[in-house]
Formats: structure tokens, sequence, C-alpha cells
């Protein structure tokens, strides 16, 4: 018996499978709720404190998870059930590892803003034109970035459950859908990094 066999054979967990399904949703609502809520309110740092080192540590977090979901994706057509998992779980982790550091990031720590040369929070005419028409390519990738993170979580998390509890006809399906999504979030995630850091 292959190892995608005897995996298929197992018995689905369908009352964890509810639970969890009511966590993907308030998890997905509450995470919903702080990445809106820390573009209003900023929290002062004591004196001396600075969190400038986490951009470059969010697009590493993202490539890691885009790797990771790469293996995955090779690992299942290989017939690797385990290591697939195991792939997940890194994509997983590096995902929430970013999601912390990103809130903690925005609640502590102004806004860059594409073109603000010189770092006072607004875009002057001569900067608006020295940027030209790369800001308009950067806008389009960090909204796609943004919307489709937004929309793609709480299908990320559900697919987990589908596979966590067992439930692979629904994991494959909707996997095959929040995939390409979830790659395209976490490989943009960088993109958005690179063309933002002339102006941290």
């Amino acid at each position: 018996m292959s190892e995608i066999e005897s995996f298929r054979g197992r018995d689905a967990k369908q009352a964890l499978a509810k639970k969890l399904t009511v966590a993907v949703w308030i998890i997905s609502a509450a995470v919903l709720f702080l990445v809106g809520l820390m573009r209003q309110v900023k929290i002062d740092l004591p004196e001396g404190m600075s969190l400038d080192f986490l951009p470059p540590l969010h697009a590493l977090l993202n490539s890691g998870a885009a790797f990771a979901l790469l293996m995955a994706i090779f690992s299942i057509k290989g017939g690797k059930v385990q290591s697939h998992q195991r792939w997940i779980y890194m994509a997983m982790s590096c995902s929430l590892l970013f999601l912390l550091c990103y809130v903690a990031y925005h609640f502590t720590t102004a806004e860059t803003i594409y073109g603000d040369l010189d770092r006072d929070g607004a875009l002057s005419d001569a900067e608006m034109q020295e940027a030209g028409a790369m800001r308009s390519f950067y806008l389009c990738i960090l909204l796609s970035h943004i919307a489709l993170a937004a929309i793609s979580l709480p299908f990320i998390l559900l697919t987990f459950v589908y596979g966590f509890t067992n439930q692979f006809e629904k994991h494959r399906t909707m996997a095959k859908k929040v995939f390409p999504v979830w790659l395209y979030v976490a490989i943009t995630g960088p993109v958005v990094y690179l063309l933002l850091k002339p102006y941290y």
C-alpha cells in the first residue's frame, strides 16, 4: 500500500473539523480587525527601541513560506504525504510569524510611502514625478498582495483543517484553488519589500 493510500484510509474527524472551522472564522475575523486597526492606532515604543529590523524579516519569512509551499506541492505530487505535511507546517509557521511581526511593526511604526525620498510622510509633486510609473506598478503589486492575503486567509486555514482532519477530497479540491493564491501572496511579499526598500 502506498503512503497516499494509507492516509486516504483514515477516518475523517468530523467533530474536530466542526470545532476547528469555527476557530478558523474567529481567527480570520480577529486578524482582519487587527490589520484594519493598525492603520489607525499607533503604540509608542520605549525610547531607543525600534522595530526597523522587521521589514527584511517579513521578506525572509514570506520567501520561506513560498519555498515551503513549492516543496509541499512537489512532495505530494511525488506521493510523499509526510514530507508534504512537514513542508505545509513550515509554510504555516512562516506565515504565522510573518503575521505577528507585521502587526507588531505596523502598530508601532509609521507607514513607509513609496516615493517619499525625504521620509517626511508625504509625497511632494517632485517626489511623485520622480517615482513615476514605478509607483503605479508598486501599488498594483501591493494592493493585490493585501487583498488576496485577506481573502485567502480563511480558505488557507480551512484547507489545512480538511487535511488535518482526514477530509482528503475536500482538502485536495480546495488546495487546488488556494495554493496558487497563497503562493502569489508569499512571492509578492518580498517583491513589495524590495520595491519599498529605498524609502525605509
